[in-house]
């Protein structure tokens, strides 16, 4: 928006519902992917410029309305993500012993709105996915916490994780091992680590035409392809933990161990249909878990006031421009003044890359609908902190992010770390508002 040619001035306000900035990148990025966290860096050079203001820890739909942003502002513009775990529509399901992949990962990154323990007390687990959520989640759960110790790790996390009694964590795809979603350097990470096995299985590698051509004519799956062969090659049972690679496995059913907890998870092994896809072979299988984790995608969450697709998790829109049915017609028609960018837009799909050119079509209509924005009464700067501060919202902003940053630095410097979390939401705030 700052960018963007325009002929007129702009104010922007960036609110947020967590005390600290940088979403996704904050809580969504495991503990030891610094590189990927480092994308911070660029972030806070645009926030550093001072020409855009931080509301934290200020909640859309109980701290503000619709009608409150409509007083103060002529255009909003949504980019709340998909923060739950998709739907997985099998039999045991809600089970106990069932997470979803989500919660499990905004645990490990210390997000203050989930519970501080995390029942870690299976041997055997489960993960329903071939994403790179799914191996994050199999990599901390197999990765030993000593490991872990050099990173951002939170303390009760470490703390959770090091009582653990795992031994094996299975990680079940549908496809074969030339159809997963995960990047290659995820893969790679697997094998490097300490005291864990990789195990993959010769029967989910015998190739058919389709599958070969996709290792030939696509780099990442060349790629993919050489890690798990040369893992076939290993040799195995000297670790104390171990990772299975499960491919043509359809899960079917969460078991009941008879008191409603997962005692096993039953499974189909599929085949490739020649054309991309897998379809059953009727050979049902049963392995003992007692938890399982389901990271099969993301989903979106309505906002109050603001129209949501339940079906596809996402705010209708036109190319950014929010959509409503017209009460009259029932045609759809857009609703001025409400814009959306990011996965609350398209989806939970797509890197940095597709988020950076959301928002640039984005941008492009708020700017083109000028003539259509709303008319605030009070647009000046003042009045919306009158509002928070008339409301008892103890929001936080910029220098107090810099003051949280620059306590969890020094509490990681402490101990030989380059940051360590605060986690309490209560104490993020006063930390950050200099109220500690």
């Amino acid at each position: 928006m700052l960018k963007a040619e325009r002929n007129f001035d702009v104010s922007i306000d960036l609110f947020d519902h967590l005390p600290a900035p940088y979403g996704l990148v904050r809580y969504g990025v495991a503990p030891d992917h610094p590189r990927i966290k480092g994308i911070i860096t660029a972030l806070r050079e645009v926030l550093d410029r001072g020409d855009i203001r931080i509301f934290g820890n200020v909640r859309f739909g109980r701290d503000l309305t619709l009608d409150d942003l409509k007083q103060h502002y002529h255009a909003v513009i949504f980019a709340t993500g998909a923060v739950r775990d998709a739907p997985l529509h099998i039999p045991g399901v809600d089970l106990e012993g069932s997470y979803g992949a989500a919660d499990f990962v905004s645990w490990f990154d210390g997000h203050p709105d989930v519970p501080r323990t995390w029942p870690l007390d299976a041997k055997q687990v489960a993960v329903i996915g071939n994403g790179n959520v799914a191996l994050d989640s199999a990599r901390i759960l197999a990765k030993h916490v000593e490991d872990l110790m050099v990173t951002e790790i939170p303390a009760n996390v470490a703390e959770g994780l090091a009582a653990s009694p795992v031994t094996d964590v299975h990680v079940f795809g549908r496809r074969g091992p030339t159809s997963v979603k995960f990047t290659p350097l995820e893969l790679r990470e697997l094998g490097e680590l300490r005291d864990v096995d990789m195990i993959v299985y010769d029967e989910d590698f015998d190739y058919d035409d389709a599958a070969k051509a996709a290792v030939a004519g696509n780099k990442q799956v060349f790629v993919i392809d050489k890690v798990l062969q040369q893992w076939r090659q290993r040799e195995t049972g000297q670790a104390s933990r171990r990772l299975h690679l499960h491919f043509f496995a359809k899960p079917l059913e969460l078991v009941d161990d008879g008191t409603g907890r997962v005692g096993a998870i039953r499974y189909e092994r599929t085949k490739s249909d020649g054309a991309g896809g897998v379809v059953g072979t009727g050979e049902i299988r049963e392995l003992p878990v007692q938890a399982v984790y389901r990271a099969v995608g993301y989903f979106g969450s309505p906002l109050p006031g603001v129209p949501f697709d339940e079906k596809f998790g996402v705010i209708p829109n036109h190319e950014g421009q929010v959509m409503i049915r017209d009460e009259e017609t029932g045609e759809p028609r857009q609703l001025y003044g409400v814009y959306a960018t990011g996965w609350i837009k398209r989806g939970p799909v797509g890197l940095i890359g597709h988020t950076k050119s959301d928002a640039m079509e984005t941008v492009k209509h708020v700017i083109n609908d000028l003539g259509n924005w709303w008319q605030p009464e009070h647009p000046e700067e003042g009045a919306i902190v009158e509002l928070l501060e008339s409301r008892g919202i103890r929001w936080t902003d910029l220098d107090g992010w810099h003051r949280l940053d620059e306590h969890e630095l020094a509490l990681g410097e402490a101990e030989g770390r380059v940051r360590i979390k605060v986690v309490p939401r209560d104490e993020m705030v006063d930390l950050s508002r200099g109220e500690a």
